[in-house]
């Protein structure tokens, strides 16, 4: 029998960090309940992602700056819409069917967070950006 919904949710990690509360917004609420416990699994993969994108393109960003680099990733991700869809479809894989029906309804206001929540992941972890 596929239990699918429940491997993915007991695959994921738990974030004690953020806590959601009666007066968050619903995807204040998604996003702090689904889309961080599934980017920090996805975390390694969303690194080897940015390494091969960056490969792709003749390896400019390993000769920037720090500063340069932080702005490389942005710039790839709001830019580079192939590259994002391929972001989204790591992590929108990983919801269940009843998050994929909250994410549908409201697909516009979470791609921005998510994508912003990818882009501050991989800004922090800047270092970790090499081949």
């Amino acid at each position: 029998m596929n239990d699918r919904h429940n491997d993915l949710l007991r695959i994921r990690p738990e974030i004690k960090k953020h806590q959601t509360f009666d007066n968050m917004s619903d995807e204040e609420r998604f996003q702090n309940a689904t889309m961080r416990p599934i980017l920090k699994l996805q975390n390694s993969l969303l690194i080897a992602a940015f390494i091969n994108y960056a490969n792709k393109h003749k390896g400019v960003f390993y000769e920037l700056s720090i500063e340069k680099r932080i702005h490389y990733i942005e710039t790839a991700i709001y830019k580079d819409q192939k590259f994002r869809n391929l972001l989204k479809g790591m992590l929108i894989g990983q919801f269940t069917i009843d998050e994929y029906h909250v994410y549908i309804d409201n697909s516009s206001k979470l791609n921005k967070r998510m994508m912003h929540l990818v882009i501050a992941r991989l800004q922090d972890q800047v270092q970790l950006l090499t081949p």
